[in-house]
């Protein structure tokens, strides 16, 4: 089965561009960026409360590297339920790091904030197809597995 996602383009004040995805976590709708160079999906520490109750953080031993450092301390978070477009992913085990220095740059260019990364692990097991021309994710996955959400 094939989804496609609808991609906003973020112009980063000329200085680059930023592609936003809208995803559904535990039924709330979120905003992450997309980023191919990102190894693991991962979600804002400081905005978890608004889509997961009384999250259970553990540390995670392994520091996380990226965002410009190599020692970021970063937490398992368990997800009941992760939805990207028609693909559904429950019990979905993901990290949890502090993007309080992204989200301040959002502010300062009075963009809207972002709850997390959409990282390579997604992108990859799912067949990842970013087309620019129309602003779409497409991402491919098997009925059996993950069945689609219904209407």
């Amino acid at each position: 089965m094939i989804t496609k996602i609808p991609l906003e383009l973020i112009d980063l004040n000329g200085d680059g561009f930023h592609l936003a995805i809208v995803v559904e976590v535990n039924g709330v709708k979120l905003r992450m960026i997309l980023d191919t160079g990102a190894s693991r999906t991962v979600f804002d520490v400081n905005r978890i409360d608004s889509f997961v109750q009384n999250p259970e953080l553990t540390e995670n031993e392994q520091l996380s590297t990226g965002l410009g450092t190599n020692d970021m301390q970063s937490n398992i978070l368990q997800i009941d339920s992760f939805v990207i477009g028609e693909l559904r992913i429950p019990d979905y085990s993901t990290v949890a790091i502090d993007m309080v220095h992204i989200n301040q740059t959002y502010e300062i260019l009075e963009m809207p904030l972002i709850d997390g990364v959409l990282g390579s692990d997604i992108l990859h097991e799912f067949q990842a197809k970013i087309d620019y021309k129309t602003k779409e994710l497409t991402l491919k996955f098997h009925k059996r597995k993950y069945p689609p959400l219904e209407s």
